[in-house]
This record gives structure tokens, sequence and C-alpha cells, in this order.
């Protein structure tokens, strides 16, 4: 537990206590400014107005740098925050996505299964348009090809039609590695998260923990 006086500096007694004279106040005595002596503990409980108190707030403002690195909305970062706070073990694999990053994500899942857009994302002018690429070019078949096709659909799209596509792409998502280990638990936290919009535990078909806000 924290203690509620900082450190002593090195030469003073850490237990030592100006005495009180029967002079006046202030000298040689505990009011003295110039009686060296540690600060004493608060009458009240330790982490109220003492140096506890300093050492809660700075960990509480602690930041995480895989959670800063997703380059998530401020929503899905408190949220982020929040499920790592109670699962400090869960891993991120995902969050804000350029148009080449996204085209790259779905392109890995359509090596998979050449209908996972439409089978995943709600029906937009966006997901058809994709969706319309893929079927049209079925002799693209490495996920490099399949990015490259993908993002040119993305180039011809507005801002507005590419976030109904992906919340990614605003950095209102992000993914989560499935586990075994206190995955029912966690899941039932993201479901529970502050703001969240949707959470999917698969994605055509596919086993993928993506939570949106």
């Amino acid at each position: 537990m924290a203690g509620s006086q900082p450190p002593t500096p090195q030469g003073l007694d850490p237990h030592a206590k100006a005495p009180a004279t029967p002079g006046p106040t202030g000298q040689n005595d505990a009011a003295d400014p110039n009686i060296k002596v540690p600060v004493g503990d608060t009458p009240g409980s330790v982490g109220v107005n003492d140096h506890a108190a300093a050492q809660a707030g700075t960990d509480a403002t602690k930041t995480d740098a895989d959670i800063e690195a997703l380059n998530l909305s401020d929503t899905a970062k408190t949220a982020a925050y929040a499920l790592k706070k109670q699962y400090p073990a869960v891993v991120f694999t995902s969050g804000h996505r350029d148009k080449s990053e996204q085209a790259s994500a779905m392109a890995s899942n359509v090596v998979l299964n050449r209908t996972w857009i439409e089978e995943t994302y709600t029906e937009s002018t966006a997901s058809k348009a994709c969706q319309k690429w893929v079927n049209d070019n079925k002799d693209k078949k490495t996920r490099k090809e399949i990015a490259d096709g993908l993002k040119g659909v993305m180039d011809g799209l507005t801002d507005a039609q590419l976030a109904q596509l992906s919340k990614h792409l605003t950095g209102d998502a992000f993914d989560v590695q499935p586990v075994d280990k206190d995955g029912a638990a966690i899941k039932k936290a993201i479901r529970g998260l502050p703001g969240l919009g949707k959470f999917l535990e698969k994605e055509g078909g596919l086993v993928r923990w993506h939570a949106q806000f």
C-alpha cells in the first residue's frame, strides 16, 4: 500500500519529529521553517490530501503505449483503457486504419472467403462496390492483388461512403485477440463498454472480436 508521506531526503531521520517547545510557536518546534523533518501523516484516510494521493493520481493518468498506437477516437480509446484495466493481458490487434490498411485487412479475409465482404459488412454503396470488384475479378487471388483492387475501389469513394464501410477508417473501432482463457468474461466486459455500438465475435464466419463505437 502506498505511504502517505513522501520519501525522506538522505540524511534525515524518517522518524524524526520536531519538539514542541514552551516558547513562541515557530521557534525550534514543528512550525519552525528551519527545522527539517519529514511531512507527517494527515489525520484523515491515507490517500486523501497526502503523498499517497499524488501517487494515485500519477497511476490513474498513466498511458498505455499499445492503446495509444491504435490512434483511436476519444470514445473508443476510453473504452480500450477500461477494458485493459479489467483484463491487463488483453491484446488489441487493430485500431484506426487508413485506406491501404483497411484494404489489406479485408483482403486477408477475402482470400479465405470470396463472399466475406457481403457476409460481414452492412449493405452500403461502399460494401457493394468492394464485393462487386471481388466478384468481377476472380483471377485476382493473392492478398496483395485483392488489396490493391479494393484500395482502388476505396479511392473512388467519398469520406461519407467510406465511413459506412468500416468504423476502423474513422478510429471508432478496435479488434481484440480472441482467447480461450477468460474469453467469456472478456466478451462480457466488451459488451458492457461505454459507447459500444456493436460487438462481433465472428465476421463472415471467421473468428474476430470486433468492437465499434
